[in-house]
């Protein structure tokens, strides 16, 4: 049975085996280009869609698309268009044309023009002017790729700046959050469209928001002033905004740190989290801010700010004796393992009760303990913090220390006895990471290894898990 014509095919709209003999011979191609001078629609239409399929390829068929852009039916000329579109750069030739078309009665056509006109780039002074005439149409979707096609466009069309800013105003939240990525994307002169930007984080639709905290970002440095006037806005997210968008730049600047650290003690939870969050992403520098606030933040804060401490790495080595007194439990005894009788653990229970009802205090002591596991092992008093830790009277900072033991590998050999005497802790979880850290650190020691031997048959699955994983590790099996 011999295979379907070309004609055929396009008319029965297999658009997908058309492209697939295409794939397996490209000349077929001038076979398709031929097709659009037909007089039946099927085939003009589906000619025309394969086209735009194959993009670039397609090269020589522009001048014919072109002249489709003229046909009768609507959905033949916004098919074309589409397919123009897709051809790309190539297809510069057909800007005149589509930007008149911008003018069209038809709404998906207006719609697939602007589209298209971005994609094909290489602006005009017609395409730049139609778009933006375009960012005032009556359909919202032809004025958010209207908008959108202007970035596209990049820094040629500066002048559409203006424009723009006024779209950020739009009734409609997809007009203005393509309106601000255009502003991003046009570059150096978007910087007049600052003030409307910061005006526009006030917006309602967090879309915009982030688009608009995204392209002050990108713009950088130039609005880093602008910003920190923002900072005590009345609007909380007007405030985060203002936060966010300094936290991606990352600038080491100290009139930025300090106006963030003083947004570490706000009314709103949410603001001090995002201030201890930006001032984490500026890194080094902002540490001796963060250890300044937590002599005065709240317990909650507090852990808030251990955690960007942590989230800052090597570079904050010089805090790790603050993070080691913040590990320490007060009744704590360093010198005695934890008892593991019945009435000592009911007495430790109620001790514990007492000096933390609610158990705030053990979560700064747990984020302390992560802290350390991610600043890392810059001195033995760290691991001996942690060997201490295991002792503590709860079992999730018993958990993080063996944790943290762990990810120091080799360099944690001199706590092997302590994570050893801690394997009869009550609490799988500590016991799971306690196995774990003793296959990390690769210590195979006959007394290590018959630990885990033992460990295999633990009662809690996921602990015999990690058992026979820290043997693997040891072992090389």
């Amino acid at each position: 049975m011999s295979e379907p014509s070309l004609e055929n095919l396009l008319r029965d709209a297999r658009v997908d085996l058309v492209l697939s003999r295409i794939e397996s011979n490209p000349s077929v191609i001038s076979e398709v280009i031929k097709y659009l001078d037909s007089s039946i629609r099927s085939i003009k239409f589906n000619s025309i869609n394969v086209l735009g399929q194959v993009g670039d390829k397609s090269k020589t068929a522009v001048p014919k698309l072109i002249k489709l852009l003229e046909d009768e039916d609507w959905s033949i000329c916004r098919e074309t268009v589409r397919s123009l579109g897709n051809i790309g750069e190539l297809a510069k030739d057909a800007i005149p044309n589509l930007s008149k078309l911008l003018n069209s009665k038809e709404i998906s056509i207006r719609k697939e023009a602007a589209i298209s006109l971005g994609k094909i780039g290489n602006p005009t002074k017609d395409s730049i002017s139609g778009l933006v005439k375009a960012c005032n149409d009556d359909s919202e979707e032809v004025r958010t790729e209207a908008a959108r096609s202007i970035g596209e466009l990049g820094p040629e069309a500066q002048g559409s700046i203006p424009q723009l800013m006024k779209c950020l105003k739009d009734a409609d939240w997809a007009v203005r959050t393509a309106s601000a990525q255009s502003i991003s994307k046009i570059g150096k002169g978007s910087t007049i469209a600052i003030p409307q930007l910061i005006q526009s984080l006030e917006d309602k639709d967090w879309r915009v928001q982030y688009r608009v905290i995204n392209t002050l970002a990108d713009i950088g440095r130039e609005a880093v002033q602008s910003l920190l006037e923002v900072l005590n806005h009345k609007k909380k997210n007007v405030r985060i905004g203002a936060i966010d968008a300094l936290s991606e730049m990352k600038i080491s600047d100290p009139e930025v740190i300090n106006r963030l650290a003083i947004l570490l003690k706000d009314k709103k939870e949410a603001v001090r989290g995002k201030a201890a969050y930006a001032l984490r992403n500026i890194g080094k520098d902002s540490i001796p801010a963060l250890v300044k606030a937590l002599d005065t933040a709240n317990k909650k804060m507090q852990i808030v700010i251990l955690t960007a401490i942590g989230g800052i790495g090597k570079d904050a080595a010089e805090v790790i004796p603050t993070i080691i007194n913040f590990l320490k439990h007060p009744e704590q005894d360093n010198e005695l393992p934890l008892s593991q009788s019945f009435f000592g653990r009911i007495g430790q229970a109620f001790s514990t009760f007492f000096t933390d009802p609610t158990s705030t205090k053990s979560k700064i002591r747990v984020e302390a303990a992560r802290t350390l596991g991610r600043i890392g092992p810059e001195s033995e008093n760290v691991i001996k913090a942690l060997e201490i830790a295991l002792r503590d009277p709860k079992k999730n900072v018993r958990r993080e220390a063996a944790l943290a033991l762990g990810k120091f590998g080799s360099l944690s050999k001199m706590s092997i006895p302590s994570l050893i005497n801690a394997l009869n802790d009550r609490s799988p979880d500590v016991r799971w990471r306690i196995s774990e850290a003793l296959g990390k650190i690769g210590e195979k020691t006959t007394e290590v290894v018959s630990i885990l031997n033992e460990l295999i048959h633990d009662k809690c699955d996921y602990v015999c898990e990690s058992a026979y994983n820290a043997l693997d590790e040891l072992t090389g099996e």
